[in-house]
């Protein structure tokens, strides 16, 4: 597995080496050991969640807060993705900024997110099926949000606007600034 590292400490693209022939393809989609090298600290996941949305869906910026705070592995099974983190850390020297990357059914990285990070998505292909490894279980009284338009972010979701499908929930999130 090669780790990319991002200009956002602690936030890595990963790339899982792909074996292919006439048959396919196969990869380890994780293995803990070349993960904690890779990351340079052991996490230990405790639940995986997939979901399935159709073009123009956004969903997030989502975080835990507290001691409910998760890290996550992101990746997409199939179909295409713009993922989203936004540094939330308290005194962190890059608060409130983003990083965004393209991940794909086709180009298999991952995007590992530490504790401390906003996270969201916008699928850009008809289809996308989207995976994630968590290593702290939702709680739904940490549940924290903010605003995927939020200006002060600047994030390009690669999408026009009126193609953008929100949950009720995510249309109420608020700006960074009102957390």
């Amino acid at each position: 597995m090669k780790a990319i590292k991002t200009d956002i400490p602690g936030l890595l693209v990963l790339e899982p080496v792909i074996f292919g022939d006439t048959r396919g393809y196969f990869f380890e989609a994780f293995n803990q050991k070349d993960f904690d090298e890779a990351v340079g600290t052991h996490v230990t996941f405790v639940q995986d969640n997939e979901s399935k949305s159709g073009y123009g869906v956004v969903r997030g910026l989502h975080f835990q807060k507290g001691d409910h705070a998760q890290a996550k592995l992101v990746r997409v099974i199939s179909g295409r993705v713009l993922d989203v983190a936004v540094d939330i850390r308290p005194g962190s020297p890059t608060f409130g900024r983003h990083f965004s990357v393209e991940l794909t059914g086709e180009n298999h990285r991952m995007l590992f997110i530490p504790r401390g990070f906003a996270h969201g998505f916008s699928v850009l292909s008809e289809t996308a099926v989207f995976q994630y490894k968590c290593d702290n279980f939702y709680c739904p009284e940490a549940e924290g949000g903010i605003a995927w338009d939020d200006p002060a972010l600047g994030i390009d979701w690669q999408l026009p606007s009126e193609s953008v499908k929100l949950s009720d929930k995510d249309r109420r999130n608020p700006k960074l600034s009102e957390l």
